[in-house]
């Protein structure tokens, strides 16, 4: 915590001013290190790639390494990761940027956009032998139809790529004016102090593993940032190894 940059010595409208000026510095200066640590993290992300293939490289064109199929399927891996983590950042950056554009909001069946995505994964399934089970009650909810798609791809991915049970259950159901929609699977138990951090951008459990998985942190904070854009809420209730990722949305909106 930052503390103030002035001290507030009266309750009048001189002390409120200098209590509104001292917040709006801190929110400026976190505002700051939050975007230097977002440069930080995205250089971190690419050091490694662009170091493994300027190394390839410079073995190849010196002549100390001979090109074969295993040197140039990991120079495609390297480039892969690149590509992935540029596109995850792109439709960040995407999502930020519609904020101030709801005009683009429409109805739609979110039973149509969920079944769609769990049909899409098939083969996702059947490669991880993964039994995907699904309960969705339908209904029209206002928004980013391609948002949601977005959302419900990224939740089912990182289901799939952290799956420890063989199972996933999705479940879409209407509580208190919201449509809520629950990802539930086994994986690897969370700690509790990053059961919070998990929808942050560039945040992982467990950051050495991130090379094996291809995992950036970004995923997770893409479904953040759109349901956000819904004035919705996004979170993580787990017990164990049980986990379920969910979203809800208002369905005021429909009404309005």
């Amino acid at each position: 915590f930052l503390g103030p940059l002035y001290p507030i010595t009266s309750q009048d409208e001189v002390g409120q001013l200098i209590a509104d000026f001292n917040l709006l510095t801190r929110k400026l200066k976190q505002g700051e290190e939050l975007r230097a640590k977002m440069v930080g993290d995205i250089a971190h992300e690419l050091r490694t790639p662009l170091t493994n293939i300027m190394g390839y490289l410079e073995a190849l064109s010196s002549g100390i390494l001979e090109g074969n199929q295993k040197l140039y399927h990991s120079l495609h891996e390297e480039s892969l990761r690149i590509s992935r983590l540029v596109e995850q950042l792109h439709q960040l950056n995407i999502w930020e940027s519609k904020k101030t554009s709801l005009h683009a909001f429409a109805p739609f069946s979110i039973k149509n956009v969920v079944e769609t995505t769990l049909n899409a994964f098939t083969l996702d399934f059947q490669n991880k032998d993964i039994q995907c089970n699904w309960d969705i009650v339908d209904i029209n909810i206002y928004g980013y139809e391609d948002g949601i798609k977005q959302v419900m791809n990224n939740l089912l991915k990182n289901a799939v790529q952290y799956d420890m049970g063989g199972w996933i259950h999705v479940k879409g159901e209407v509580i208190n004016e919201h449509y809520k929609v629950t990802v539930t699977n086994l994986g690897r138990e969370i700690p509790l102090e990053s059961q919070k951090l998990l929808f942050e951008r560039f945040y992982r459990i467990d950051p050495s593993r991130s090379r094996e998985t291809g995992g950036a942190g970004i995923g997770l904070a893409i479904v953040k940032e759109i349901i956000e854009l819904h004035d919705g809420m996004v979170g993580l209730t787990t017990k164990g190894d049980r986990h379920s990722f969910w979203f809800s949305i208002p369905l005021k909106r429909s009404e309005e």
